[in-house]
């Protein structure tokens, strides 16, 4: 019998939620990710087979420095913009990535094997911006098995649908209600029946749409504090799994349709819901809550390293966690908006405050690289 490895063991979690359907993504990248071989070592031992980043990850990478110091020489001496310089330093890195995963994408025939890059946030409430951006992107990235990343805001949808209508392989972010969430699939079908239009082939347009989990808790709970019963306390860490089950309903529910099954005949692929945001902000709950939690066929879960290796090492996967439990879900939502809580409020809140928070990271990024150029031209001169 062959002896295993401590990684292999440790991996044993992993490797159900792998069997289960769930496709393991990770929620980070760096350079030195990319150069020290750890993220072709993540692919190789723990069942990860795609990638995200975001404004957040790109600008505590950048920010530290390591692995983009001859980078930042090369553009400091070509005089480049402050965008442009981040430009290149952000899809370089999501091209390498490209590349490491590469034979998984392969060998998935596009499903996973994915690197996600997102269009300037500051453009989230432009429409037009957020297509041209998109078109960029990928220009730049320039491989097949990128995702353009675009958030699922008001101008955000119909960007969503001319992108896709491109050809182009999108991954929704920044969803936390349930309409809205029905809004971004009526989009992705959007978009698969202009590309269907212009005789773009279906088959090699791919899509996520990231639904946002621990944020969700992280408010209610909150409130549920402030209202202070017993009730309301019994309540807490329910709210956000309640909000993801029903999401996957709805996508059941979209992808049973005639218009769905109609583009699927075609050769369209779903688009598959993502779990975001699922390392837990309470460390009074278990670190592999919304892993555990949140197990269905066809869906993706992308998680900070730390959530990864939490579930490698005591992850519980106990089969499908998901669909059984809609009854359920409606009770807990219902319950919490019976406190006075309005789920409306707290999701647009959510919103609001997730496009704001990758605003002011990638304007800190802007200023961490604007001092960095700066400092490499001095020393050049």
């Amino acid at each position: 019998m062959k002896s295993m490895s401590n990684a292999d063991s440790t991996a044993t979690p992993l490797k159900s939620l792998a069997g289960e359907g769930v496709s393991i993504w990770l929620d980070d990248l760096s350079r030195k990710r990319i150069e020290s071989g750890n993220l072709a070592e993540l692919i190789e031992n723990s069942h990860v087979v795609g990638v995200t980043t975001n404004p957040s990850i790109f600008q505590a990478a950048i920010g530290s420095g390591e692995g983009y110091e001859e980078q930042l020489a090369d553009l400091a001496t070509r005089g480049v913009t402050v965008d442009e310089a981040v430009r290149m330093m952000t899809t370089a890195d999501v091209r390498a990535a490209a590349d490491i995963l590469r034979p998984v994408y392969d060998a998935t025939q596009g499903r996973d094997g994915r690197v996600s890059i997102e269009v300037d946030p500051r453009l989230a409430h432009d429409t037009e911006a957020t297509v041209a951006e998109a078109k960029q992107l990928s220009w730049l990235v320039d491989r097949p098995n990128v995702m353009i990343k675009i958030p699922a805001t008001k101008a955000g949808l119909p960007a969503i649908t001319e992108v896709i209508g491109l050809g182009i392989s999108v991954n929704v972010t920044l969803i936390f209600s349930l309409e809205r969430y029905r809004a971004v699939m009526d989009a992705y079908l959007a978009g698969l029946e202009k590309a269907q239009a212009a005789g773009i082939d279906l088959a090699g347009i791919h899509s996520v749409a990231s639904f946002f989990v621990s944020r969700v808790d992280a408010e209610i709970d909150k409130r549920l504090d402030q209202v202070g019963t017993d009730e309301a306390k019994s309540l807490k860490g329910r709210a956000a799994l309640a909000n993801a089950r029903l999401a996957y309903e709805a996508y059941e529910e979209v992808f049973a349709s005639e218009r769905a099954t109609k583009l699927e005949t075609a050769g369209a692929n779903k688009q598959r819901p993502l779990w975001a945001s699922t390392g837990v902000k309470d460390p009074a709950y278990k670190d592999t809550l919304y892993v555990d939690e949140l197990v269905a066929p066809g869906t993706v879960n992308t998680m900070p390293e730390g959530t990864l290796n939490a579930t490698a090492d005591h992850g519980e996967i106990t089969g499908d966690t998901v669909t059984g439990g809609y009854e359920q879900a409606r009770a807990d939502l219902k319950a919490v908006d019976a406190l006075g809580i309005s789920y409306d409020e707290v999701v647009q809140q959510l919103e609001d405050e997730g496009v704001a928070k990758f605003d002011v990271a990638w304007n800190d990024l802007l200023g961490t690289v604007a001092n960095r150029l700066a400092g490499k031209e001095a020393q050049a001169k």
